[in-house]
């Protein structure tokens, strides 16, 4: 999972290329992370993914999967915390969970990548997200 990560950087370098080596990478990195999901899923690789799904179509190097983005969106939703009680947590996105359980803590660079991801997300759907810049990438 951890070199999912680093791979979704190189990834997004191939955006920057125009590569159509995008479209083996992306579906090949989907199904490592689906593959390792229940043992230990990081939620900054499901945004990372996403992004660079949303980039992809966007600049018309490969069509958007439009049903594994949206189970990608679901799965990096579900990090975020609900705990309206707890400044610390309020709004934050979990890093990660291992064998199914979030782990305690909320990352600030997970909840950048995962709110990042999911305005995509919601703005593509909405038909409102028009040409990303590559420059917008954190």
């Amino acid at each position: 999972m951890d070199r999912l990560h680093a791979y979704c950087y190189y990834m997004e370098a191939l955006l920057a290329e125009r590569s159509p080596r995008l479209a083996a990478a992306i579906p090949r990195t989907a199904s490592y992370l689906r593959d390792l999901a229940p043992e230990f899923a990081r939620s900054d690789v499901y945004a990372q993914l996403l992004r660079v799904r949303l980039y992809a179509n966007s600049l018309g190097i490969v069509p958007l999967d439009r049903a594994a983005a949206e189970e990608e969106a679901a799965a990096a939703a579900s990090f975020q915390y609900d705990a309206p009680s707890d400044p610390v947590l309020r709004g934050g996105f979990c890093f990660g969970r291992r064998a199914g359980a979030q782990l305690p803590f909320a990352n600030p660079v997970s909840t950048g990548f995962c709110l990042q991801a999911l305005d995509m997300w919601e703005r593509y759907t909405s038909g409102q997200l028009g040409q990303p810049d590559l420059a917008d990438l954190i």
